[in-house]
């Protein structure tokens, strides 16, 4: 029996800011957006919350984080080793990782404050349904193993396994280290997509990035995918928080073009949310990865691939 891949395709950032999450929630009625991941210190989702509620077709992922230009929702003394002077978190997980490497960084503190994330996202009623990082730091061991002890103590039955398939130092990185959280996660029966793509071209997908990234999964067949997404309305206020260099509008239209759409039906793609990604076969073997889409004639990517994966 051929089985059509499941395809999730997963907007980072709920509740950063008002356009994203206007972005977010668009690209999802009016394209292909099925799942997005929920930042519980974004300044927006106070505002946004019930909108999520409201929208039950959309699948939800706490995005938690400990980096980042948001505050965290614990107090400096809580989290003393994960703030600086002005209880703020570092922005980046290239400052983090060498702080952690170091072992100036409590893993409980990181415990603490991923506890509490998780738990404002359900007190405030959201059927979450995955767990993922923010800047994809679940890759590191520690926080993997937090990560996954949390899914499993909220009886949450997956998590986002990234994967980048780029021949740089960060690519090579990214590769070894999923592998080891994919065989953790499966040591605790947590699942996880088969493949996933978007660290390479984070913030800059456009419908032919789109299309040859479909190809791919049209002549690999994966069971299934996550393809990570960050579509943004215009005019957004609250962005210039955000230095990533990201084209957030640019996104947002490639994930509502028709020939998106289309070009997903002919190829006979399953799109889908993690809650099916927990209902398809248990047996079903992992493919091998797909080759992380290139930029066609028609995109313009960045050529740095190591640039910081914000979402």
């Amino acid at each position: 029996m051929t089985v059509e891949p499941l395809l999730i395709v997963n907007a980072d950032d709920f509740g950063m800011t008002a356009g994203v999450s206007e972005g977010i929630l668009h690209a999802h009625r009016h394209g292909i957006v099925t799942s997005t991941s929920v930042l519980a210190n974004g300044r927006a989702l106070d505002d946004f919350a019930s909108r999520l509620i409201e929208t039950p077709t959309l699948g939800l992922g706490a995005h938690l984080a400990v980096v980042g230009e948001d505050p965290p929702l614990l107090s400096a003394r809580e989290i003393p080793t994960l703030v600086g002077r002005k209880g703020t978190f570092t922005h980046s997980w290239k400052e983090f990782l060498p702080r952690a490497i170091a072992g100036r960084v409590d893993l409980e503190d990181i415990r603490r404050e991923f506890t509490a994330q998780l738990d404002r996202l359900l007190g405030l009623g959201l059927p979450i349904s995955h767990l993922d990082a923010h800047q994809h730091l679940q890759l590191w061991p520690h926080i993997g193993d937090i990560l996954l002890t949390l899914a499993a103590q909220a009886r949450l039955s997956a998590v986002r396994v990234p994967r980048c398939r780029r021949m740089t130092i960060t690519g090579v990185g990214v590769s070894v280290l999923a592998r080891r959280l994919a065989r953790e996660a499966d040591s605790r029966g947590i699942r996880y997509t088969a493949d996933s793509v978007g660290i390479a071209v984070a913030g800059h997908i456009d419908v032919p990035i789109l299309e040859a990234f479909v190809d791919d999964v049209v002549t690999r067949r994966p069971t299934s995918i996550e393809l990570t997404v960050h579509p943004g309305s215009a005019n957004d206020p609250d962005r210039h928080r955000y230095h990533w260099g990201y084209e957030w509008e640019r996104e947002l239209d490639a994930l509502t073009a028709a020939a998106t759409a289309a070009g997903i039906e002919r190829a006979g793609l399953r799109l889908g949310t993690y809650r099916d990604l927990v209902l398809t076969i248990p047996d079903a073997p992992e493919v091998e990865p797909l080759v992380e889409p290139l930029p066609t004639r028609g995109s313009s990517v960045p050529r740095n691939r190591d640039r910081d994966a914000n979402s």
